[in-house]
């Protein structure tokens, strides 16, 4: 089993298959990286890298009492980047997944981000004020897409 230990010490499983353009997928709550088994099958077999973790607390990664906040899993969702040396990489967030990419460019940046694909993500108003999301739209211009109505 593949997994990534974060910081704090919490086990991070992870999917990882096929090459080159990497898709980081994450999913929403209460899923796991299974819900995106197909897309990954699909994307892989065109030539994409696709990558998929369970973020904490779901799934096959550690159960841990703390860290289930945004701030958390956006830096949980960098260090698989980071550890697995992801750049230019296409970023889909599902539901609360929508929320966790967002939070991790707003504290990790654009460096290693090509594009998004928000897919009904319901988290995000509660986490960004209006500037800070037309903001972020700003900077990925022709970068941004949505799909989905939350």
């Amino acid at each position: 089993m593949d997994t990534i230990t974060t910081k704090d010490g919490t086990q991070l499983y992870f999917k990882d298959s096929g090459t080159v353009q990497p898709v980081v997928f994450s999913h929403g709550w209460p899923l796991d990286a299974d819900a995106v088994e197909d897309q990954m099958f699909f994307l892989s077999s065109h030539g994409y890298r696709c990558i998929a973790h369970d973020r904490r607390g779901h799934g096959r990664s550690s159960q841990p009492w703390n860290g289930n906040d945004m701030e958390t899993y956006a830096d949980d969702l960098a260090t698989v980047v980071q550890t697995l040396d992801l750049k230019d990489a296409i970023h889909v967030g599902h539901s609360t997944g929508g929320g966790e990419v967002v939070r991790y460019i707003a504290r990790h940046g654009t460096a290693r981000v090509a594009k998004v694909v928000l897919i009904a993500p319901c988290a995000i108003p509660a986490l960004l004020s209006p500037q800070k999301a037309i903001a972020i739209c700003q900077c990925f211009q022709t970068k941004w897409c949505y799909a989905g109505d939350s």
